[in-house]
């Protein structure tokens, strides 16, 4: 398998970070650091010119980001009570005049809008008989894979592959799937951060023909009891800012929107911009 992303811990007598490089999306995220900040936004520089990084991203606490937006960075989302309650403010740096520009921010703009308008309301679909929730195991892999195939042409993770489906779940994903006659038709996941933690909803995937039933809603729901059983009451997701239904279910669901992130990742067949959305559990 192509190394499209890794972890990167780096630890010096002047400061210590944790790095996550994604060559697939060409940015580089700082997940969290402390120490001196001059030396951190060099080593972030250099990193990103030897990897040809168009986007620099630093997950940072409240009392951090003012320092990052007086060095040319700016705030384009927050995730309430990220860090172990505390905010973190998502702030950005482009070096890329074509990745810094988005072709649809109105177009964005008016789907959010209408999202808005609707009333807020889980609405309890009659299910026909042949739809089964359950969590996914291990050996739904191979199953998992070819659904995130058949939906999305193109994705920020390599989701279509079922080997790193099993390495998701083995390393402690949440995954809730959707059956009808033995196939799987939908599923959703929960990438939960111990540490801080909080957990994202991501991997949302339903085959068109089975989207009139809102399953997407109910796996949704399922992952968040499944969460707040397990003390995780941060739970935020980042979807498509061009996908009315995405935005719409987690609208419905009580989620807040916090911002947007510009050409953030590579989804279906381009470089898309991703709406922030985020959910305190213990409400």
């Amino acid at each position: 398998m192509t190394l499209t992303s890794e972890t990167k811990k780096i630890s010096t007598s002047r400061y210590v970070m944790q790095l996550y490089l994604d060559y697939f999306n060409e940015r580089i995220r700082v997940d969290h650091y402390r120490g001196n900040m001059t030396m951190i936004l060099q080593e972030i520089e250099r990193l990103s010119a030897e990897n040809t990084f168009q986007k620099i991203i630093f997950f940072t606490r409240p009392e951090q980001w003012m320092d990052l937006l007086s060095k040319g960075y700016e705030l384009e989302a927050v995730i309430k009570g990220y860090f172990n309650g505390a905010d973190n403010m998502i702030m950005t740096k482009y070096l890329d005049d074509k990745r810094r520009t988005s072709e649809h921010w109105i177009q964005e703009n008016t789907i959010l809008e209408k999202v808005f308008q609707k009333e807020r309301q889980i609405n309890e679909t009659d299910l026909p008989a042949h739809y089964h929730f359950r969590k996914a195991e291990i050996n739904d892999a191979e199953q998992l894979a070819n659904l995130y195939g058949k939906v999305f042409e193109i994705y920020p993770t390599p989701m279509n592959n079922k080997d790193y489906v099993k390495k998701m779940i083995s390393a402690g994903n949440l995954f809730y799937v959707v059956e009808s006659n033995n196939l799987l038709v939908s599923a959703a996941s929960a990438d939960v951060n111990i540490d801080f933690k909080n957990a994202e909803l991501t991997d949302c995937a339903t085959l068109p023909e089975h989207r009139k039933y809102g399953l997407m809603k109910m796996l949704l729901l399922f992952l968040e009891t499944d969460l707040r059983n397990n003390g995780i009451f941060c739970a935020f997701s980042i979807a498509r800012s061009l996908s009315f239904g995405m935005n719409a279910a987690f609208y419905q669901l009580g989620y807040e929107y916090n911002g947007r992130l510009t050409k953030n990742c590579y989804i279906f067949d381009k470089l898309e911009d991703m709406n922030v959305w985020v959910k305190d559990l213990s409400h």
